[in-house]
Protein backbone atom coordinates (compact mmCIF):
# COMPACT_ATOMS: atom_id res chain seq x y z
CA UNK A 1 0.00 0.00 0.00
CA UNK A 2 1.21 3.54 -0.79
CA UNK A 3 0.12 6.51 0.42
CA UNK A 4 1.20 10.30 -0.60
CA UNK A 5 -0.05 13.57 1.03
CA UNK A 6 -1.33 15.32 -1.44
CA UNK A 7 -3.01 18.86 -0.56
CA UNK A 8 -5.08 17.60 2.21
CA UNK A 9 -5.54 14.58 1.85
CA UNK A 10 -2.97 11.10 2.31
CA UNK A 11 -4.23 9.45 -0.92
CA UNK A 12 -3.76 5.60 -1.70
CA UNK A 13 -2.25 5.43 -5.03
CA UNK A 14 -1.00 2.59 -7.01
CA UNK A 15 1.59 3.41 -9.80
CA UNK A 16 2.52 0.47 -12.47
CA UNK A 17 5.47 1.83 -14.58
CA UNK A 18 5.62 0.22 -18.28
CA UNK A 19 6.45 -3.19 -17.85
CA UNK A 20 8.55 -2.80 -21.03
CA UNK A 21 9.58 0.74 -21.55
CA UNK A 22 9.01 2.26 -24.65
CA UNK A 23 11.95 2.25 -27.71
CA UNK A 24 12.53 5.99 -27.99
CA UNK A 25 10.45 8.78 -25.87
CA UNK A 26 8.53 9.13 -22.82
CA UNK A 27 5.83 6.15 -21.94
CA UNK A 28 1.95 7.84 -22.00
CA UNK A 29 0.38 8.67 -18.73
CA UNK A 30 -2.28 7.26 -17.98
CA UNK A 31 -4.57 8.47 -14.84
CA UNK A 32 -7.78 5.84 -13.84
CA UNK A 33 -10.24 8.07 -12.40
CA UNK A 34 -13.18 5.80 -11.01
CA UNK A 35 -16.88 6.11 -9.98
CA UNK A 36 -18.51 7.15 -6.31
CA UNK A 37 -19.46 5.54 -3.02
CA UNK A 38 -19.10 2.05 -4.42
CA UNK A 39 -15.92 1.62 -6.34
CA UNK A 40 -12.21 2.29 -5.65
CA UNK A 41 -8.81 1.80 -7.38
CA UNK A 42 -9.47 -2.05 -6.96
CA UNK A 43 -11.93 -1.57 -9.96
CA UNK A 44 -8.92 -0.96 -12.15
CA UNK A 45 -6.58 -2.93 -10.87
CA UNK A 46 -8.11 -5.95 -11.73
CA UNK A 47 -9.52 -4.97 -14.94
CA UNK A 48 -7.58 -2.14 -17.18
CA UNK A 49 -4.39 -0.71 -15.39
CA UNK A 50 -2.27 -4.50 -15.52
CA UNK A 51 -3.12 -4.63 -19.48
CA UNK A 52 -2.01 -0.94 -20.20
CA UNK A 53 1.20 -1.41 -18.21
CA UNK A 54 2.05 -4.13 -19.96
CA UNK A 55 1.30 -2.64 -23.10
CA UNK A 56 4.10 0.57 -22.45
CA UNK A 57 1.92 2.60 -20.14
CA UNK A 58 2.77 4.61 -16.96
CA UNK A 59 -0.37 3.84 -14.83
CA UNK A 60 -1.92 5.77 -11.88
CA UNK A 61 -4.52 4.34 -9.91
CA UNK A 62 -5.71 6.26 -6.82
CA UNK A 63 -8.72 6.00 -4.31
CA UNK A 64 -10.79 9.42 -4.50
CA UNK A 65 -11.31 11.04 -1.53
CA UNK A 66 -13.54 9.77 0.75
CA UNK A 67 -13.39 6.43 -0.86
CA UNK A 68 -11.08 3.04 -0.15
CA UNK A 69 -7.50 3.85 1.93
CA UNK A 70 -7.46 7.81 1.24
CA UNK A 71 -8.53 10.50 3.50
CA UNK A 72 -12.25 10.47 4.51
CA UNK A 73 -12.69 13.82 5.72
CA UNK A 74 -16.39 15.21 6.93
CA UNK A 75 -17.27 17.88 4.07
CA UNK A 76 -15.29 19.16 0.73
CA UNK A 77 -16.99 16.52 -1.36
CA UNK A 78 -17.68 19.08 -4.71
CA UNK A 79 -16.79 18.26 -7.89
CA UNK A 80 -14.41 21.22 -7.83
CA UNK A 81 -12.57 18.84 -4.92
CA UNK A 82 -12.61 16.24 -6.34
CA UNK A 83 -10.48 18.06 -9.37
CA UNK A 84 -8.67 19.94 -7.04
CA UNK A 85 -7.22 16.48 -5.21
CA UNK A 86 -6.55 14.94 -8.71
CA UNK A 87 -4.45 18.24 -9.80
CA UNK A 88 -2.73 18.13 -6.00
CA UNK A 89 -1.80 14.34 -6.39
CA UNK A 90 -0.02 14.83 -10.08
CA UNK A 91 1.98 17.92 -8.35
CA UNK A 92 3.07 15.52 -5.94
CA UNK A 93 4.01 12.73 -8.01
CA UNK A 94 5.97 14.96 -9.87
CA UNK A 95 3.97 14.45 -13.03
CA UNK A 96 4.55 17.59 -15.19
CA UNK A 97 3.57 16.59 -18.55
CA UNK A 98 -0.26 16.54 -19.81
CA UNK A 99 -1.97 12.78 -18.78
CA UNK A 100 -4.49 10.63 -20.57
CA UNK A 101 -7.34 10.58 -18.02
CA UNK A 102 -9.87 7.95 -17.99
CA UNK A 103 -12.74 7.68 -16.09
CA UNK A 104 -15.68 5.44 -15.10
CA UNK A 105 -19.16 7.01 -14.10
CA UNK A 106 -18.76 9.70 -11.48
CA UNK A 107 -14.69 9.39 -12.65
CA UNK A 108 -15.63 10.53 -15.98
CA UNK A 109 -17.18 13.62 -14.59
CA UNK A 110 -14.10 14.25 -12.46
CA UNK A 111 -11.93 13.81 -15.83
CA UNK A 112 -14.21 16.42 -17.49
CA UNK A 113 -13.87 19.08 -14.78
CA UNK A 114 -10.33 18.93 -14.76
CA UNK A 115 -9.73 19.29 -18.24
CA UNK A 116 -12.09 22.40 -18.30
CA UNK A 117 -10.19 24.03 -15.02
CA UNK A 118 -7.10 22.85 -15.74
CA UNK A 119 -6.47 21.85 -19.64
CA UNK A 120 -2.44 21.95 -19.23
CA UNK A 121 -3.03 19.01 -17.40
CA UNK A 122 -4.67 16.96 -19.68
CA UNK A 123 -4.05 15.13 -22.89
CA UNK A 124 -7.02 13.30 -23.83
CA UNK A 125 -10.04 12.09 -21.76
CA UNK A 126 -11.86 8.65 -21.77
CA UNK A 127 -15.49 8.89 -20.03
CA UNK A 128 -17.24 5.72 -19.36
CA UNK A 129 -20.66 6.02 -18.96
CA UNK A 130 -19.98 9.13 -17.78
CA UNK A 131 -21.67 12.68 -17.79
CA UNK A 132 -20.30 16.47 -18.39
CA UNK A 133 -20.83 18.03 -15.29
CA UNK A 134 -23.48 20.86 -16.64
CA UNK A 135 -26.11 22.15 -15.66
CA UNK A 136 -28.24 19.08 -15.58
CA UNK A 137 -25.72 16.98 -14.14
CA UNK A 138 -26.12 18.45 -10.50
CA UNK A 139 -30.10 17.70 -10.89
CA UNK A 140 -29.22 13.47 -11.44
CA UNK A 141 -26.95 13.84 -9.18
CA UNK A 142 -28.95 15.10 -6.49
CA UNK A 143 -32.21 12.63 -7.79
CA UNK A 144 -29.06 9.72 -7.28
CA UNK A 145 -27.53 10.52 -3.95
CA UNK A 146 -31.12 11.44 -2.12
CA UNK A 147 -32.60 8.24 -3.83
CA UNK A 148 -29.33 6.13 -2.35
CA UNK A 149 -29.26 7.54 0.98
CA UNK A 150 -32.74 6.84 1.26
CA UNK A 151 -33.39 3.59 0.28
CA UNK A 152 -29.88 2.17 1.65
CA UNK A 153 -30.92 3.33 5.15
CA UNK A 154 -34.54 1.32 4.99
CA UNK A 155 -34.56 -1.30 7.52
CA UNK A 156 -33.20 -4.52 5.82
CA UNK A 157 -32.35 -3.24 2.63
CA UNK A 158 -28.49 -4.21 3.02
CA UNK A 159 -30.30 -7.77 3.31
CA UNK A 160 -32.10 -7.75 0.21
CA UNK A 161 -29.29 -6.60 -1.44
CA UNK A 162 -27.05 -9.99 -0.13
CA UNK A 163 -30.49 -12.09 -0.63
CA UNK A 164 -30.81 -11.51 -4.33
CA UNK A 165 -27.40 -9.77 -5.69
CA UNK A 166 -24.60 -11.41 -3.05
CA UNK A 167 -22.69 -10.96 0.12
CA UNK A 168 -20.38 -8.52 -2.40
CA UNK A 169 -22.65 -6.31 -3.59
CA UNK A 170 -24.46 -5.74 0.04
CA UNK A 171 -20.57 -5.00 2.00
CA UNK A 172 -20.25 -2.29 -1.14
CA UNK A 173 -23.73 -1.16 -0.19
CA UNK A 174 -23.16 -0.90 3.43
CA UNK A 175 -19.81 1.18 2.72
CA UNK A 176 -21.70 3.39 0.65
CA UNK A 177 -23.85 4.27 3.10
CA UNK A 178 -21.09 4.69 5.97
CA UNK A 179 -19.70 7.14 3.65
CA UNK A 180 -23.32 8.92 2.86
CA UNK A 181 -24.06 8.86 6.35
CA UNK A 182 -20.90 10.20 7.75
CA UNK A 183 -20.22 12.99 5.25
CA UNK A 184 -21.66 15.70 3.48
CA UNK A 185 -21.03 14.10 -0.25
CA UNK A 186 -24.69 13.70 -1.02
CA UNK A 187 -25.38 17.25 -0.63
CA UNK A 188 -22.30 18.15 -1.80
CA UNK A 189 -21.98 17.13 -4.83
CA UNK A 190 -25.07 18.44 -6.24
CA UNK A 191 -23.81 21.80 -5.27
CA UNK A 192 -20.80 21.64 -6.98
CA UNK A 193 -19.29 24.16 -9.53
CA UNK A 194 -20.43 23.22 -13.62
CA UNK A 195 -18.54 23.78 -16.18
CA UNK A 196 -20.44 25.91 -19.22
CA UNK A 197 -23.24 23.80 -21.31
CA UNK A 198 -21.53 24.42 -24.37
CA UNK A 199 -18.42 22.38 -23.59
CA UNK A 200 -16.36 25.46 -24.90
CA UNK A 201 -13.65 24.62 -22.09
CA UNK A 202 -13.37 21.45 -22.92
CA UNK A 203 -10.16 21.52 -25.36
CA UNK A 204 -8.87 17.96 -25.25
CA UNK A 205 -9.98 15.21 -27.42
CA UNK A 206 -12.82 12.96 -25.63
CA UNK A 207 -13.50 9.38 -26.54
CA UNK A 208 -17.16 8.50 -24.52
CA UNK A 209 -18.01 5.08 -24.46
CA UNK A 210 -21.83 4.00 -23.62
CA UNK A 211 -23.41 1.12 -22.97
CA UNK A 212 -26.58 1.42 -24.94
CA UNK A 213 -29.16 0.03 -22.43
CA UNK A 214 -28.15 2.60 -19.61
CA UNK A 215 -29.70 5.45 -20.74
CA UNK A 216 -26.67 8.03 -21.05
CA UNK A 217 -26.18 6.91 -24.89
CA UNK A 218 -28.39 9.57 -25.51
CA UNK A 219 -25.62 12.24 -25.30
CA UNK A 220 -23.91 10.84 -28.37
CA UNK A 221 -25.13 13.38 -30.74
CA UNK A 222 -24.68 16.20 -28.51
CA UNK A 223 -21.33 15.41 -27.32
CA UNK A 224 -20.04 14.71 -31.02
CA UNK A 225 -21.96 18.20 -31.81
CA UNK A 226 -20.38 20.28 -28.87
CA UNK A 227 -16.75 18.91 -29.13
CA UNK A 228 -14.33 19.73 -31.58
CA UNK A 229 -12.54 16.43 -31.43
CA UNK A 230 -15.10 13.70 -29.78
CA UNK A 231 -15.77 9.72 -30.60
CA UNK A 232 -18.22 7.77 -29.48
CA UNK A 233 -19.00 4.67 -29.03
CA UNK A 234 -21.91 2.61 -27.92
CA UNK A 235 -21.80 -1.44 -27.16
CA UNK A 236 -24.90 -3.17 -27.70
CA UNK A 237 -26.87 -5.12 -25.32
CA UNK A 238 -24.71 -3.46 -22.34
CA UNK A 239 -25.69 -1.47 -19.17
CA UNK A 240 -24.21 0.99 -17.13
CA UNK A 241 -21.15 -1.88 -15.88
CA UNK A 242 -19.11 -1.30 -19.07
CA UNK A 243 -15.84 -1.41 -17.08
CA UNK A 244 -16.79 -5.12 -16.00
CA UNK A 245 -18.37 -6.61 -18.22
CA UNK A 246 -17.03 -5.59 -21.31
CA UNK A 247 -13.39 -5.67 -19.85
CA UNK A 248 -11.06 -6.85 -22.97
CA UNK A 249 -12.94 -4.85 -25.27
CA UNK A 250 -13.00 -1.54 -23.58
CA UNK A 251 -9.08 -2.33 -22.99
CA UNK A 252 -8.21 -2.58 -26.40
CA UNK A 253 -10.72 0.37 -27.47
CA UNK A 254 -9.01 2.97 -25.03
CA UNK A 255 -5.73 1.92 -25.75
CA UNK A 256 -5.78 2.27 -29.36
CA UNK A 257 -7.41 5.81 -28.47
CA UNK A 258 -4.56 6.51 -26.09
CA UNK A 259 -1.79 5.12 -28.67
CA UNK A 260 -3.51 7.73 -31.14
CA UNK A 261 -3.36 10.89 -28.92
CA UNK A 262 -0.06 9.88 -27.91
CA UNK A 263 1.52 10.20 -31.20
CA UNK A 264 -0.61 13.09 -31.89
CA UNK A 265 0.99 14.98 -29.44
CA UNK A 266 4.13 13.93 -30.06
CA UNK A 267 3.87 15.18 -34.02
CA UNK A 268 2.26 18.78 -32.85
CA UNK A 269 6.20 18.82 -30.57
Amino acid sequence: MTKIRAGELDVHVQRLHPVVPPSHGEAPIVVFIHGLLTDSLASYYFTLGPTFAQQGMDVIMYDLRGHGRTTRPATGYRLENFADDLDALLGALDVNRPVHLVGNSFGGSIAYALAASRPYRVASVTAIEAEPPVRAWTQHMADGLHDAKTQLALEDAIGWISDNFGAHTARLSKSALKIMQSTTIAEDIPRSQTIDDSLIDVRCPVFALFGDESGLAGQVDELEAKLARCRTVVLPEQGHSVLVERTDETAQLILDWVRENSQALVEAE
